[in-house]
């Protein structure tokens, strides 16, 4: 396939780490890489970002076919590994470079992510209202080479084991068909 037969997701869901482990499984996602969007600095560090003063977003870029998978499956997918009704935080990890956020590429991905977001707002699955961010994508900013596939490189590590293990169990369990087996 050629670049053209893929389309890109940008997602901040809380850690990156967090979220590029559960694309890196799901079955018509080509790619996944972890970095840094929405902020107003040139090339940030990790560094940088943690410090809350770059205005960026730890972000992940999911390239996939949408042959097999949609825009808004990968929305809902999301939604599902994340809690988009903290505003700059999830779980521990506290700052806005933890905001929940999608980044659009185009008019069709921003009316997606509208869209789901107000229909899940109105089904109430949480008890608080959705924050998540809708933004135009600018510059997405690949996070140092040490973040990316991080769990996999790190999978006994504390912070993997308490925070990530679980949304693989999660994912394992309710996503069973929408996974690739080399995982």
């Amino acid at each position: 396939m050629d670049n053209g037969d893929f389309e890109v997701a940008t997602l901040a869901g809380g850690c990156f780490w967090c979220i590029e482990v559960v694309f890196d499984r799901i079955k018509g996602v080509e790619n996944v890489e972890s970095g840094y969007c929405g902020g107003h600095v040139d090339n940030p560090s990790y560094i940088d970002v943690c410090t809350g003063r770059t205005g960026h977003a730890e972000a992940i870029q999911v390239t996939f076919n949408p042959k097999i998978i949609s825009y808004k499956e990968i929305l809902r997918i999301f939604f599902d590994f994340h809690d988009p009704t903290t505003l700059n935080r999830q779980g521990h990890d506290v700052g806005t470079q933890y905001r929940s956020a999608i980044f659009f590429h185009n008019p069709e991905q921003k009316a997606v992510a509208e869209d789901i977001i107000n229909t899940l707002d109105k089904v109430g699955i949480w008890t608080g209202n959705i924050v998540t961010e809708v933004n135009p994508l600018d510059t997405f900013f690949i996070a140092e080479d040490y973040h990316q596939e991080y769990y996999e490189k790190n999978m006994f590590q504390p912070y993997c084991q308490i925070v990530i293990s679980p949304k693989i169990m999660k994912l394992n369990e309710y996503y069973k068909d929408r996974l690739i087996t080399s995982f």
